[in-house]
């Protein structure tokens, strides 16, 4: 079993910054991928960002440029760098850890807003 919990969700004023983090626990394996993900009112959860255990990152062209992912293996925490955020970055963020099997967390609510 693998748990996630994210933070550092909030409301931000357009062009502002954030920073989510997602602390993972339980059976990490060395072999996985991590990933955010998001889902805005009334629409599916679509793909932000995921970085393998090995470094590979892969970014949604709408969050290219603007959005890092990263983690840090000794804290078992995944983090999302958010810049210059518009209204449209307005969503529950979500954490996903891949191995053996799926796991989410329970989300963090980002809003972008004057």
């Amino acid at each position: 079993q693998v748990q996630l919990v994210e933070s550092g969700g909030g409301l931000v004023q357009p062009g502002g910054s954030l920073r989510l983090s997602c602390a993972a626990s339980g059976s990490i394996s060395s072999y996985n991928v991590m990933g955010w993900y998001r889902q805005a009112p009334g629409k599916q959860r679509d793909f932000v960002a995921t970085l393998t255990s090995g470094g590979t990152t892969n970014y949604a062209d709408s969050v290219k440029g603007r959005f890092t992912i990263s983690r840090d293996n000794t804290k078992k925490t995944l983090y999302l760098q958010m810049h210059s955020l518009t209204p449209a970055d307005t969503a529950v963020y979500y954490c996903r850890y891949t191995s053996r099997q799926d796991y989410w967390g329970q989300g963090t609510q980002v809003t972008v807003s004057s």
